[in-house]
C-alpha cells in the first residue's frame, strides 16, 4: 500500500513540475515575442522619423511611383509634343495661305488687305522666333563644381551639390535648373532663367494670333459651317433618290472635292484657333499674374506656405525678388530704356536676361524700388 502511495505521489509531483516548466516556457515565449515586437516597431519609427514630416511629405511618398511614371513618359513624349505643335501650326498657316489669303485679296478693300498682310506676317514671325528660341535655349544650370563665389542656399538631395537661390531640381531633365518655373512638354525643355522670356512671349503671340484668326474668320466660319450642313442634307437627298429609283426627279447638285475641302479646312482652322486661344490664353494670363508678383510657378507654392507660416507668428512676408508690378515686368522683359519696349518686346530680340541666375542683385532699372526682404 505504501509503495503505491509513494509511486502515486512521485507521479503527481512529476506532473506538477512539468506543468510549472511549461507555464514558465510559455511566459518566456510571450515575453520574447513582445520584446521583438516593440524592438521592430522602434526600428521602423526610427527609420521614418522626421521632425519636418507632415501630410505633404506622406503624399509625396505615396505618389512617388506616379511621379516616376509621369517623368519618364514626359521625357519620351516631349519630341512628339513638339512635332504636334509644329504640325498643327503649319496646318493653320497652310490653310490661311491656300484658302483665306486669295479670298481676302479678291473681296477685301486695299486697306484691310494691307492690315491683314502686315499684322499676320508680323505675328507669325514672332511666334516662330520665340518658339524656336524657347526650344533651343538652355534654361541655365548651376556650375558642376562648387565655387567659392556661388552663394548656395541649400544642397540638392538628388544632385548632392550646392543649390543657388531660386534653383530647383527637375526630375525629368535629372539636373538642377536656375530659376526653374516648370518643365514644359510642349517645348521638350525646362523653363528657366535664360528661356523664360521666350516661353512667355511665345504664349502671348500665339494667343494673339489665335484670337486674331478667330475674330477675323468668324463670318467665313459660319458660312463654311452652313455649307457643310447643306452638303450633308444634299447627300441624304441623293441617297433617298437612289433608294427609291425615282430617275424622273432632278438629282441634287453635287459639291466638288475642292469645295468640300475648302469649307472643312476653314471650320477646322477656326475651331483649332479658338480652342488654343482659350486654353493657352488662360495659361498666359496665369503666368502674367506670376510675373507681376515677381515669382515662378514653384515659388508661388513656397511663398504661399511661408506667408501662412509668418501670418501665424504675426509677421508679414515680402517677396525678396519683387520690385513692384512695373519693375517686375521691366526685369523680366529686359527693358532698360523706353526704346526697349519696341526693340526688345515688339520685335525679335535675343538679349539675355538680367544676371546670371546665381546672384540676385537689384537691377539698375529698378534700383529705387527695392524693398525690405522681410518685415519682422
Amino acid at each position: 500500500m505504501r509503495t503505491h502511495r509513494r509511486m502515486y505521489s512521485a507521479v503527481m509531483r512529476l506532473f506538477l513540475k512539468c506543468l510549472r516548466i511549461g507555464q514558465r516556457r510559455r511566459f518566456w515565449l510571450t515575453r520574447l515575442v513582445g520584446q521583438l515586437w516593440r524592438y521592430g516597431r522602434l526600428c521602423l519609427r526610427s527609420l521614418i522619423f522626421n521632425s519636418f514630416a507632415d501630410g505633404d511629405t506622406a503624399l509625396d511618398a505615396l505618389f512617388e511611383p506616379i511621379y516616376w511614371l509621369v517623368d519618364h513618359v514626359t521625357r519620351w513624349f516631349g519630341v512628339v509634343f513638339v512635332a504636334l505643335v509644329i504640325t498643327l501650326t503649319s496646318s493653320v498657316v497652310c490653310i490661311v495661305y491656300v484658302c483665306l489669303l486669295p479670298l481676302i485679296i479678291r473681296t477685301y478693300p486695299i486697306g484691310w488687305i494691307f492690315w491683314h498682310f502686315i499684322y499676320g506676317h508680323w505675328n507669325l514671325l514672332m511666334i516662330v522666333f520665340h518658339y524656336y528660341m524657347a526650344i533651343t535655349t538652355q534654361p541655365g544650370y548651376p556650375p558642376q563644381q562648387s565655387k567659392s563665389d556661388v552663394a548656395a542656399v541649400s544642397i540638392c538631395r538628388k544632385c548632392i551639390a550646392p543649390k543657388p537661390a531660386r534653383t530647383h531640381h527637375c526630375s525629368i531633365c535629372n539636373r538642377c535648373v536656375l530659376k526653374m518655373d516648370h518643365h514644359c512638354p510642349w517645348l521638350n525643355n525646362c523653363v528657366g532663367h535664360y528661356n523664360h522670356r521666350y516661353f512667355f512671349s511665345f504664349m502671348l503671340f500665339m494667343t494673339m494670333g489665335c484670337i486674331y484668326s478667330s475674330v477675323s474668320g468668324w463670318d467665313m466660319f459660319w458660312e463654311a459651317y452652313a455649307a457643310i450642313e447643306k452638303m450633308k442634307l444634299l447627300d441624304k437627298e441623293r441617297l433617298h433618290v437612289t433608294a427609291n429609283q425615282t430617275y424622273s426627279q432632278t438629282p441634287p447638285p453635287t459639291f466638288s472635292f475642292r469645295q468640300r475641302a475648302f469649307h472643312k479646312s476653314i471650320v477646322y482652322a477656326w475651331v483649332l484657333c479658338s480652342s488654343v486661344a482659350l486654353a493657352l490664353g488662360a495659361l498666359m494670363l496665369w503666368h502674367s499674374v506670376l510675373i507681376t508678383r515677381g515669382e515662378t510657378s514653384i515659388e508661388r507654392h513656397i511663398n504661399r506656405k511661408e506667408r501662412k507660416r509668418l501670418r501665424l507668428k504675426g509677421k508679414v512676408f515680402q517677396n525678396p525678388y519683387s520690385y513692384g508690378p512695373l519693375g517686375n515686368w521691366k526685369v523680366f522683359l529686359g527693358v532698360e530704356t523706353q526704346r526697349h519696349w519696341v526693340t526688345r518686346v515688339l520685335l525679335p530680340s535675343t538679349h539675355p536676361p538680367y544676371g546670371n541666375g546665381l546672384h540676385w542683385d537689384t537691377p539698375p532699372c529698378v534700383a529705387g524700388q527695392k524693398t525690405a526682404l522681410l518685415a519682422i
